[in-house]
């Protein structure tokens, strides 16, 4: 039986909103994931220059112009490992849970020669810590019971990409976008704030925003192509339940972020893909605003100006290979390079979120054993970063130059299904 747009277009809605139930946790490019689709997974996360799959929502508007009718469902386990440790105080705390199911959904259709629509669902990224507390029942940070936060960005991103010339589009994707956030185990930093009673242990409260992204993808022959992706920061409704947390009464926004990029066709089997993007951390208080810096200055928390977690802008640059061993198997491998956001001087408040990885490296394969099938698999690992820096005894306001130890490394592994139509 043959399926009209009208119905896939259905059966791609109700297989977002399955996806938008689960849960995501992720934290690699800051708390970015490193890449988005299983094949950009395996190339270090290239993509803006590649429409080799339907997340185009999410990579490069502009490429569902050239991906054609195909819908594409995965889902990856992703293990990060966090430590942290104040050095001469307590021993090394590992944060429990360190298994995340990751699901992700892709739909594109060619609606006419130079039309296409798609639709991609996708975690933007993520944070999560649980750290276990002492025997005693007091934890890392000086509250009570366990520490952590778990903070959630799920996106549904519609796609509507235009040939403007020959090889050359435009796309738009708005991005629907639900967070949700918790924080527990922060009693300790309920009286620097200006709404005690909002700072943690409050449960689980969302936040949600409208966004979009812009882009555009080029071919210049028929072995270079090339790709541009711009995403401005998107405003989002306040967690009102942390609002003694968050610099701005609870405003946590979407940083702006954007990116090109460029494949070459080096040999009709072997393709050369490179990105380099930006994401703007400093452009939102709650996450860019100094820590202690912000504290010591009298700044309580919950205040326009009051703490954050100190992240700076990083530039991240992502290489991959491609490689079309048989008309079966296509093998890819990569490596993404990005800075780091943590500082020194914000390394304690960071105990919460220990985004520091720097590196990463990737492998990947797909096999189709038809010509309308594909079975897509990635690995990556992220290797080992630590920051040392500064921490405080708030009740004698002791600064030990190096106390605060946080470190982070993380695998993942993932596994597509993809089908042509």
């Amino acid at each position: 039986m043959t399926t009209t747009p009208r119905i896939r277009m259905r059966h791609a809605a109700a297989a977002a909103a399955l996806l938008a139930a689960a849960p995501w946790a992720q934290a690699t490019n800051g708390y970015f994931p490193h890449g988005f689709g299983l094949k950009a997974k395996g190339m270090g996360g290239a993509s803006i220059a590649l429409a080799h799959d339907a997340f185009a929502g999410v990579n490069n508007p502009a490429a569902a112009a050239f991906a054609g009718n195909r819908w594409d469902v995965g889902a990856e386990i992703f293990r990060p490992y966090r430590d942290a440790q104040f050095v001469g105080a307590t021993p090394v705390v590992e944060s429990g849970r360190t298994a995340f199911l990751i699901p992700e959904f892709g739909y594109n259709v060619k609606l006419s020669e130079k039309l296409a629509l798609g639709v991609t669902v996708y975690g933007n990224g993520g944070m999560n810590t649980s750290y276990a507390p002492f025997p005693n029942g007091v934890n890392l940070m000086g509250g009570q019971g366990k520490l952590g936060v778990d903070l959630m960005q799920l996106i549904v991103a519609p796609t509507l990409a235009y040939r403007v010339a020959d090889g050359h589009a435009l796309g738009i994707s708005p991005l629907l976008v639900l967070q949700r956030f918790e924080a527990y185990g922060l009693q300790g930093f309920s009286m620097m704030s200006q709404s005690p009673g909002d700072v943690t242990n409050r449960g689980k409260d969302t936040s949600t925003g409208i966004g979009v992204r812009l882009g555009y993808f080029g071919k210049l022959g028929d072995r270079v192509s090339v790709g541009a992706a711009y995403s401005p920061k998107t405003d989002m409704s306040r967690f009102d339940k942390y609002k003694g947390l968050f610099a701005g009464g609870g405003d946590f926004d979407i940083p702006e972020n954007y990116g090109v990029g460029v494949a070459v066709q080096l040999t009709p089997a072997l393709t050369v893909a490179l990105d380099a993007t930006r994401i703007k951390y400093g452009g939102v208080p709650a996450i860019a605003n100094g820590s202690l810096s912000q504290l010591m200055a009298g700044q309580p928390l919950g205040a326009a100006a009051g703490p954050g977690f100190g992240w700076r802008d990083i530039g991240v640059v992502k290489v991959g290979v491609q490689w079309q061993a048989s008309p079966q198997w296509t093998l890819r491998a990569g490596y993404n390079k990005g800075d780091n956001p943590i500082r020194p001087q914000d390394a304690m408040f960071n105990v919460l979120a220990p985004g520091v990885i720097r590196e990463h490296l990737t492998f990947g394969a797909t096999y189709a054993p038809d010509k309308d099938t594909e079975w897509t698999f990635a690995l990556w690992h992220g290797r080992r970063e630590t920051v040392v820096g500064p921490s405080v005894d708030f009740s004698s306001m002791n600064v030990n130059p190096t106390g605060t130890r946080i470190g982070m490394h993380q695998n993942g592994f993932g596994v597509q299904y993809s089908r042509k139509f």
